[in-house]
């Protein structure tokens, strides 16, 4: 058995044990990169309501439209998505399927009004609304296989020191360990047998991390799945100035849900040398709670125009980060590690760990105008403001598994890799008697300051939607098909020289919601 350790620092934050799922920029824009939700009719003109009123996406874009509401409504949604990935490392590549059941909106709309003729107050109307929406979904999946140099291999990942040579020292094993298990990637990688520790020929000190031979070309493969999605229940109210000025305000309660699951791979094929491949399995499950508010107002202008703007505040989250890692390394018969005896296959793992952590999202403007044509539709379009580079990520002292850690490196990250961007929205509606049909499209703008490979990873959306309105009930559906590209490193290198994975997504949706007027 091994008696000579290493005690490398990749901590997760000071005092506590590293693992590869360190809070970072990725985090702070996967929890501020929303989607436009609500119900089927919202989701039919891709998200542009802002001024419109009148809808119940307006409970989440800008409050003020509830103030259009004649009469109280209930509705409920039921949604599909189907979604897939096609990944590609150099000449590499495989696709992976994601799909998923979900509600995207539930929501409850209590009117008020002024009779006509009730001059009493310039005040004619509002209505108090609570819902569900569901803003983000996480379900999705990422499939790759190709071959790398060994300048960009895990092997070059484990030969970077992360530490000064003072920080290396001779440990008993229950010291390494926490009961049989390692606490950190560099201690599954010693326990494995991937490195070793190199002595000086004088006095036998150590000096250097070594990792074992290798020769040949490296396979490297990766399958990451992740599920959830974050959601958030509100309560507004929008009230009636003169019918001519609408004002609103919410209140967001946010609940994010994310689990992930990875499994990474590298071989090579040259039997001559004693590693054979390594398997390395993550499961990560982040859980967050939050809360924001927002602000605004609608002019109608005409009776034909209507201009919208609204403001949320940055969104305040509790997070929770539970993980663990497993490392699987196997070797052929021949040739093994010196000093060792024969090993075919090695298995050692990381205990559960847990950690708290705070993330403050961005804060998000809208403007929009509308145009309604009469009883026959309207044409409606926004424009949103994110500043993605004012995520910030901090530590939680009073949480049960939180610390004092500093996360200026983390936000010095965000602000480097991410810029101020501006998403487009624009929906349509036609109506003839009892019938709606709907289009619209989407276009979010890329978070990136500078896009891999010269390659943007903004998004758009394309949507279409039907709807019935008969007496008290109304039933909508829509369809929306998204698409863009992304870039994913399974790991950093100091050399720069890490593998870029690229991959395309596409996910299409489907959702239907019924409700009653009363």
């Amino acid at each position: 058995m091994k008696k000579r350790i290493i005690w490398l620092s990749l901590a997760l934050a000071m005092g506590q044990a590293s693992h590869v799922f360190a809070q970072d920029a990725t985090d702070a824009l996967r929890y501020s990169q929303l989607q436009f939700g609500g119900p089927a009719r919202t989701q039919g003109l891709a998200g542009a309501n802002v001024a419109l009123g009148a809808d119940f996406g307006n409970l989440t874009s800008n409050p003020a439209g509830l103030g259009f509401y004649q009469k109280s409504e209930f509705h409920a949604s039921l949604g599909l998505g189907f979604g897939q990935a096609d990944g590609s490392l150099n000449s590499g590549k495989l696709n992976e399927q994601s799909n998923n059941v979900n509600v995207p909106s539930i929501g409850l709309v209590l009117a008020s009004r002024r009779a006509d003729n009730d001059k009493g107050s310039n005040w004619r109307g509002g209505a108090f609304a609570l819902g569900f929406t569901r803003l983000t979904d996480f379900n999705n999946g990422t499939n790759y296989q190709g071959t790398v140099g060994d300048g960009q291999s895990f092997f070059q990942r484990l030969r970077e020191p992360r530490a000064s040579l003072a920080s290396i020292r001779q440990q008993d094993d229950n010291h390494f360990k926490n009961g049989d298990a390692y606490l950190d990637l560099d201690g599954l990688a010693y326990g494995g047998y991937l490195t070793n520790i190199a002595q000086t020929r004088r006095g036998g000190t150590d000096s250097a991390l070594v990792t074992i031979a290798r020769t040949g070309p490296i396979g490297q493969g990766e399958r990451v799945v992740s599920t959830g999605s974050m959601s958030q229940f509100d309560l507004g109210y929008g009230g009636s100035f003169r019918d001519r000025l609408y004002l609103g305000v919410g209140l967001g309660i946010v609940s994010s849900n994310y689990r992930e699951a990875r499994d990474f791979s590298e071989s090579e094929g040259n039997p001559e040398t004693p590693f054979a491949s390594l398997h390395l399995h993550d499961e990560l499950h982040t859980t967050g709670t939050g809360i924001n508010g927002r602000l605004g107002l609608i002019f109608r202008a005409t009776d034909a125009v209507r201009l919208g703007a609204s403001i949320q505040t940055p969104t305040f989250m509790r997070m929770t980060d539970t993980y663990s890692t497993t490392l699987t390394t196997n070797y052929t018969p021949k040739n093994q590690p010196p000093n060792q005896a024969v090993i075919g296959t090695v298995t050692n793992t990381t205990n559960p760990g847990a950690y708290d952590y705070t993330l403050t999202t961005p804060f998000r403007a809208n403007g929009g105008v509308a145009v309604v044509v009469g009883k026959y539709g309207f044409v409606s379009g926004d424009v949103e403001y994110v500043g993605y580079g004012q995520a910030r990520l901090n530590n939680d002292p009073n949480g049960a598994n939180g610390d004092n850690s500093s996360f200026a490196d983390q936000n010095q990250d965000i602000q480097n890799l991410y810029r101020n961007t501006l998403n487009y929205r624009v929906g349509t509606e036609g109506r003839y008697s009892v019938f709606r049909a709907r289009l619209g499209y989407a276009y979010y703008g890329d978070p990136y300051k500078n896009p891999s490979n010269g390659r943007s990873s903004a998004r758009s959306y394309y949507t279409a939607g039907l709807g019935l309105r008969q007496g008290n009930f109304f039933l909508d559906v829509a369809e929306v098909y998204n698409s863009y590209n992304n870039y994913y490193s399974p790991y950093y290198l100091a050399n720069g020289q890490q593998p870029v994975v690229a991959v395309n997504n596409t996910r299409y949706t489907t959702s239907i919601t019924a409700g009653l007027t009363f």
